[in-house]
């Protein structure tokens, strides 16, 4: 295989732009950084790969990865190290370029979170005004972690195909479903008609996590069951949910924090919540 070593190229410029939120939308294609995001997309989303660049080194340690792009027919390259870090430094000697889904909408949004929630998701996790990459990402792969049937990002949160974001879901991207691109309140009023609690992460909430698992399954009238179908709704790292944004669940619920911490930062509460409903409805 001929190993492509002009960093002026035009593929390895198209291919370092796509770190930009505006080259993805033009281009349609966004970055998969790393052997372990690589490895899940060549498993969960062949028919999305367009190319797989390795290093000479890559090529030879990550065989099952090469192996099955090649059976199933991916354009795999390999590149010199200096190739690989201009296209991203973060590519850990394997990176990949795939098609973005399909042109969205609010309307296509709307519909794919319908047809998601009719198949009876029991466990839902929301993200509103979430900001940060490395946030948006750590959830998704906690919610993936903890067996949730599907993940929300309202609009005003960060683009899912950012490389960071990719980068940190760990390859849960590719595991669960994602719906992006819709206000909280048309989220959760689509929630409801399926019947799941909502539940606002928040520590300024009434209702302590502990207590809730405590009477799983036997929660009294009026008091949210955590083994019942429930989303999560979480806020921004910084300043949590908005009051207009907490009204609209069924209950605002804390974390019981008992040392001297001030707070948990968001991918930490987040995983505590998901797991909670995850043992409840276990």
């Amino acid at each position: 295989m001929t190993e492509l070593t002009n960093i002026r190229s035009e593929r390895v410029k198209m291919v370092r732009s796509l770190a930009g939120r505006s080259a993805r939308s033009r281009a349609g294609r966004y970055l998969v950084e790393g052997p372990q995001g690589v490895r899940e997309a060549v498993r969960f989303a062949p028919s999305a790969i367009r190319d797989i660049y390795f290093t000479r080194e890559s090529y030879d340690r990550y065989t099952e990865i090469v192996v099955e792009a090649e059976l199933a027919g991916m354009f795999t390259h390999v590149a010199s190290q200096e190739v690989l870090t201009a296209m991203s430094p973060d590519a850990q000697g394997v990176l990949a370029v795939l098609d973005l889904p399909g042109p969205s909408s609010p309307e296509a949004a709307a519909g794919e979170l319908e047809a998601l929630l009719a198949a009876g998701p029991r466990l839902v996790a929301v993200l509103s005004n979430v900001r940060d990459p490395g946030n948006a990402g750590a959830v998704i792969r906690a919610a993936d972690a903890a067996g949730a049937d599907l993940v929300v990002l309202t609009s005003e949160s960060v683009d899912i195909h950012s490389p960071k974001v990719v980068r940190s879901t760990a390859g849960s991207l590719f595991h669960l479903p994602v719906v992006t691109g819709l206000p909280l309140t048309e989220i959760v009023a689509a929630l409801s008609r399926h019947s799941l609690t909502t539940l606002a992460a928040d520590g300024v909430g009434s209702l302590d996590l502990d207590d809730l698992l405590d009477v799983a399954g036997t929660a009294a009238p009026g008091v949210p069951d955590l083994a019942r179908p429930s989303a999560w709704i979480f806020g921004n790292e910084a300043w949590g949910l908005r009051e207009e944004e907490r009204r609209l669940a069924d209950a605002v619920v804390r974390v019981p924090i008992r040392g001297k911490a001030e707070s948990l930062n968001l991918a930490t509460a987040a995983t505590v919540c998901l797991y909670a409903s995850s043992r409840a409805q276990r």
